[in-house]
């Protein structure tokens, strides 16, 4: 592993095949250590590789952040749900290699996030944050303009013991001031 510089200033661009290998990695340290994913094993290669087909195939974007050659965190929007009344609003996702987490990473990764899926016409994005105690999520959300909408109490048991999930919301584009 490379050794984390005092500031980072990462390369945006969209996730492809090459950088599945560590995606995965990077997930699976998330999955193993912390409450962002409610998922307990971590998914295989194959499963991280087809998981990004199944986003980029629906036309959500998904992308990496690299500094000096090495991918350092990922961040990409999903369905919020399937059914098509939801078809405008999305879900988004971000995971950063720990050493590379508070250097403005997950900030440079949202912020293109959300100006790509605005450019693809969505109009409402939703954070479902694992922990309520995450503040360094909760903070990157809000500072992008997603304000909390409420907290499911208790709703993962991961670690020995319950979990809340925190949901934030923010507009897009013209968010509901128009139809789309």
């Amino acid at each position: 592993m490379k050794t984390r510089p005092p500031a980072a200033s990462g390369t945006i661009c969209a996730c492809e095949e090459d950088h599945v290998a560590a995606i995965t990695t990077i997930y699976a340290h998330h999955v193993l250590h912390g409450l962002a994913s409610f998922e307990i094993e971590p998914p295989s290669e194959d499963d991280m590789r087809r998981r990004r087909l199944d986003i980029v195939s629906r036309n959500y974007p998904y992308l990496v952040a690299e500094c000096a050659g090495e991918v350092v965190g990922y961040a990409y929007a999903s369905p919020y749900r399937l059914r098509p009344a939801y078809r405008h609003t999305a879900e988004n996702s971000v995971y950063l290699r720990p050493a590379w987490s508070g250097l403005g990473i997950g900030r440079q990764l949202m912020s293109a996030l959300l100006t790509e899926c605005e450019a693809r016409g969505l109009r409402q994005i939703v954070a479902v944050i694992g922990d309520s105690s995450s503040c360094a999520s909760i903070g990157l959300h809000k500072s992008l303009g997603f304000r909390e909408v409420g907290v499911l109490r208790s709703v993962g048991f991961k670690f020995d013991r319950w979990v809340d999930s925190v949901l934030m919301q923010r507009a897009l584009g013209a968010g509901n001031n128009t139809p789309p």
